[in-house]
């Protein structure tokens, strides 16, 4: 989208053309080594990928030569955190996030309309693809019919956010819809045409050492080193595009923070939040700081009995400490011939959660053969290889290495790694302060005639739901392998427990089939029950009603078990306190046992038909094991067979009727797509800046407030705002769905915000809940109709956090609700830099405390009332510079706006109504002037 006449790119001199071997050519390409720049030699893989971009869409304009200077510069200029343009060559949604972001573009037009500009102006112009994978919900489980059950099902809840991104599908251009019940966002990444990639939600990550679980978490090491990877691998990711005749490297950004797994594929990708991701779809550059690098270097191979998982988890902690946060991490080193790219994607899967924008593997040969494995043609990986090489970013540990120059340094030998955890809360959790008197209380109760029993820490939910390690084959049959030995010693799984098997591809179903493994799974309740995230997200689905008496009337803390990538307090399931995430084979063990308060070096897992006690050991099988039923089982046919099915879908979807107009016809009694209020009174001239005035504290936080806390993606609670609006509009609560279903509409997810049933909000004084204190009269009330009755008495409002602010998923409901709520700024020690972006989009302001300070320290309880200077004029404000905010009980003290590029500063000076007012207004300007 050029807004402005371009120049000439002024790096055409290096605009070379790539032969081929044997005659022809590949395409054009900006060559690096033609600059002769001997600086360009040392920078790391992934600032090359950056430079790239940058050179190729150098037109003054957008992007300039300055700024290319900057990024050859980068060992200088990246410590002064300056500001450059980058131009993603792809954007990837998933459903959740990409209906918001659907209905952002179809507002937008409305908007351009409305001012008498071409509403078609508001189309994508990079390629773009929404997969439909966050709306399937295990209602039915344990049966050979589970599938096409909660398909069913999730149509009839979801068929009218289905009709209307399938009329996106039709009335934007250059974006792929993938329908539901193929897989998820995370299987769809390296497809021949020109489509794109994503991974999934946020994984909440704790470490707890030498517990009874650390030795057998994490899986089998891989031994198929090439195929146990996720399709999305396989589907979307191109690694170098050829696109129109120009050759240029792959980078993807993401509505999704784990985005990042495309990484380990050597594509520069990470996640942002819907607004930057918009931006993106318009041809718009990003404006990023140019991050530092840490270099960090693998030595070695890992001991036997040390599995792949508990590297990566060894690594995120080594991460953590180091701390990375808004820095890229490059992998180099000998040890890198040690890992699968099963291995390298799960590393780069874990950014998030080590902080940092993502962890890069520079492409190399293991990188090829994967290509080669997973159906890329010869010729295409000969492309790809001659460019990488030919431009100076192929890594052929075959050759002596120019040395690299990194911000800093860490180096890991293999050999150290020891077994790890990940448990069921995240860094300093002390346990579940169960008194001493109860902890080996138990709760009776009859299940359909059955006298059944629970204890604490006793599984009630147990899930290979669709992450990570549900396409890495070697998991996944292993699982299968646990399943056969223990049916064939007699064990089984307690009834009462949710069993579920949700796939991200129909290609497990195809290897498990083959192998003839399946049936062992179905007979210990792991029937397949759809293909998408689901009890990862929070839609597992009821647990049976007995079940869930007995835990909350006795108060037990109940468990789930699953091979997910996130924990977070009340998003697997309301009932299920403690969240332990596992390995696929683990997921089966436990759920044999019943219980994750279990030591299997030392206690049966349960007793054989023999009466004979049964060890984790004699079910647990072999590396040989299972890799023989790897590469028995799973072959290449499989993958091609199930990619010619995707863009096909399925009979549901293809039977949708939508209407073909290019501008959406809003129907205002929908409660599941309503037009939203932010773009309706919008005009050319910007607002200016805000400041803050006698605010209230709305909530006052500690530290690790999550996405979650703030926009709950799971079930809506039948005495929430949510759940009364929605029983108003006539929704029978059967049918309330989700709120991650509802992101369509913003007057549930208004009522929404804040709605998590965990959330601890110190102005409570202990209680846990959606609560807070309306400070004038003091009473309790849910947090909407506080906020509400603030906004109707004209009053600010703020909100007070700790550390980690706004951590987990790159959700934009978690910035859009407070705006809508009418929050004008958050006070925090520090932010997530997605969630931290989100917010200036929506026009509330970032501040951090000062080293040392927080709430407590100042001795701030959030019944102050709270004023925030800002200058009048966006010319006074500088990124990242100091404000005094000062309270009506004489107290003062010094934060930091973390408004960090000029840019952002230009987006709130337009109101926060999305960074996209501007861009609409800019585009009506151009349209008219040229009308």
């Amino acid at each position: 989208m050029v807004l402005s006449s371009a120049a000439e790119n002024a790096f055409n001199t290096i605009l070379k053309t790539l032969e081929k071997p044997d005659g022809g050519e590949f395409g054009k390409y900006y060559c690096l080594p033609a600059l002769n720049d001997p600086r360009i030699d040392k920078l790391p893989y992934c600032i090359k990928i950056l430079l790239e971009s940058a050179i190729r869409n150098c037109d003054e304009f957008q992007v300039k030569s300055k700024d290319v200077e900057k990024i050859i510069d980068w060992e200088n200029t990246s410590p002064k955190q300056v500001e450059i343009p980058f131009m993603p060559a792809r954007v990837l949604l998933q459903d959740a996030t990409g209906v918001p972001a659907v209905v952002d573009l179809a507002c937008m037009r409305d908007a351009m309309n409305k001012l008498r500009g071409d509403s078609n102006k508001i189309n994508p112009l990079v390629p773009v693809d929404l997969v439909i994978d966050h709306s399937v919900q295990v209602d039915v489980a344990r049966s050979e019919n589970a599938v096409q059950a909660n398909m069913e099902l999730e149509f009839q809840r979801n068929k009218e956010r289905f009709a209307f991104l399938k009329w996106g599908s039709n009335a934007f251009g250059n974006m792929l819809v993938v329908p539901p019940g193929l897989g998820i966002v995370h299987q769809f990444q390296g497809r021949e045409k020109e489509l794109h990639t994503v991974t999934d939600d946020e994984l909440g990550l704790a470490w707890k050492q030498n517990t009874c679980i650390c030795q057998h978490l994490c899986v089998l090491k891989p031994s198929f080193c090439n195929l146990d990877l996720q399709v999305n691998l396989e589907y979307l990711g191109r690694v170098v595009f050829n696109r129109n005749g120009m050759l240029y490297p792959d980078s993807v950004v993401g509505t999704d923070s784990h985005t990042t797994m495309i990484d380990g594929l050597g594509v520069a990708g990470w996640g942002v939040g819907g607004i930057e991701a918009e931006a993106a779809m318009l041809g718009q550059p990003m404006s990023m700081v140019l991050p530092g690098v840490v270099g960090f270097k693998l030595l070695g191979k890992l001991r036997d009995g040390v599995t792949a998982t508990d590297l990566v988890l060894t690594v995120t902690q080594m991460l953590r400490k180091h701390g990375v946060v808004g820095k890229f991490v490059e992998f180099y080193g000998e040890g890198m011939g040690e890992l699968s790219l099963a291995d390298r994607a799960t590393i780069a899967n874990m950014s998030p959660d080590y902080g940092a924008t993502m962890g890069f593997f520079p492409v190399d040969h293991l990188t090829l053969q994967y290509l080669q494995l997973t159906g890329r043609s010869d010729e295409t990986i000969a492309m790809i290889e001659s460019y990488l090489r030919t431009n100076k970013m192929f890594v052929d540990y075959n050759e002596p290495q120019i040395e690299k120059v990194y911000s800093s340094y860490l180096e890991l030998k293999l050999e150290d790694v020891e077994p790890c955890i990940s448990g069921p809360k995240r860094v300093g959790f002390k346990g579940f302060a169960i008194p001493k008197e109860s902890q080996n209380k138990v709760a009776k109760f009859s299940f359909h005639g059955t006298p059944a029993e629970l204890r604490h820490g006793d599984v009630v939910i147990a899930a290979i739901t669709s992450c990570t390690n549900t396409s890495n084959p070697s998991v996944m049959l292993g699982a299968a392998v646990v399943a056969k030995k223990a049916c064939e010693l007699g064990l089984e799984v307690k009834p009462w427990i949710k069993t579920s098997l949700a796939p991200g591809s129909g290609v497990v179903t195809r290897y498990l089939q083959k192998s003839g493994l399946q049936k062992y799974l179905n007979q210990l309740g792991f029937h397949i029950v759809g293909y998408g995230c689901t009890t990862c997200i929070g839609n597992s689905g009821d647990i049976d009603e007995s079940v869930a008496s007995a835990i909350s009337e006795n108060d037990m803390v109940a468990a789930a078990v699953l091979s997910g990538n996130r924990n977070f307090e009340g998003r697997v399931h309301p009932l299920t306190r403690a969240n332990y995430l596992a390995s696929p084979p683990l997921v089966v063990a436990y759920s044999l046992s019943g219980t994750v308060d279990i030591d299997f070096e030392k206690e049966p897992i349960g007793k054989g038909k023999d009466g004979k006690e049964i060890f984790f050991r004699d079910i647990w099988p072999s590396s040989e094991e299972v890799a023989n039923v790897v590469q028995s089982s799973v072959l290449p046919d499989m993958f091609k067979a199930t990619y010619q099915a995707i863009t096909k879908g399925n009979p549901m979807w293809n039977e949708l009727s939508v209407p073909s107009s290019n501008l959406y016809a809003w129907d205002s009694t929908s409660t599941y797509i309503h037009e939203p209020s932010y773009f309706k009174d919008m005009t050319m001239s910007p607002p200016g800046p805000h400041g803050v005035k006698d605010a209230y504290c709305l909530l006052n936080f500690g530290d690790s407030i999550t996405t979650d806390h703030v926009s709950p993606a799971g079930s809506i609670h039948k005495d929430s705002p949510a759940a009364k609006f929605l029983l108003e509009h006539g929704v029978d609560r059967r049918d309330f769905n989700s709120y991650g279903s509802r992101r369509g509409n913003d007057e549930v997810m208004a009522r929404g915000t804040f709605a998590n049933i965990r959330l601890v909000n110190k102005l409570l004084e202990g209680e846990v809940g959606p609560k807070t204190i309306h400070i004038p009269t003091g009473e309790k009330l849910s947090v909407y109709d506080a906020a509400m009755r603030y906004n109707t008495a004209g009053q600010d409002t703020i909100i007070l956090a700790g550390a980690e602010y706004g951590s987990g998923s790159s959700r934009d409901w978690a910035a859009k609700g407070p705006m809508m709520l009418g929050i004008k700024a958050v006070i925090a020690k520090s932010f997530e830099q997605i969630h931290r972006s989100n917010l200036v989009g929506m026009g509330i302001i970032p501040l951090c405390f000062k080293p040392g300070d927080d709430a407590d320290t100042l001795a701030l309880t959030g019944h102050e009332r709270y004023t925030i200077n800002l200058p009048n004029s966006v010319s006074e404000i500088r990124p990242g510079q100091d404000v005094t905010v000062a309270t009506d009980t004489s107290k003062s003290f010094s934060c930091t706006v973390r408004f960090d590029t000029e840019v952002e500063l230009a987006y709130f000076n337009h109101g926060g109504i999305l960074q996209f007012a501007n861009l609409i207004a800019s585009l009506v300007k151009y349209n008219c002037g040229k009308g």
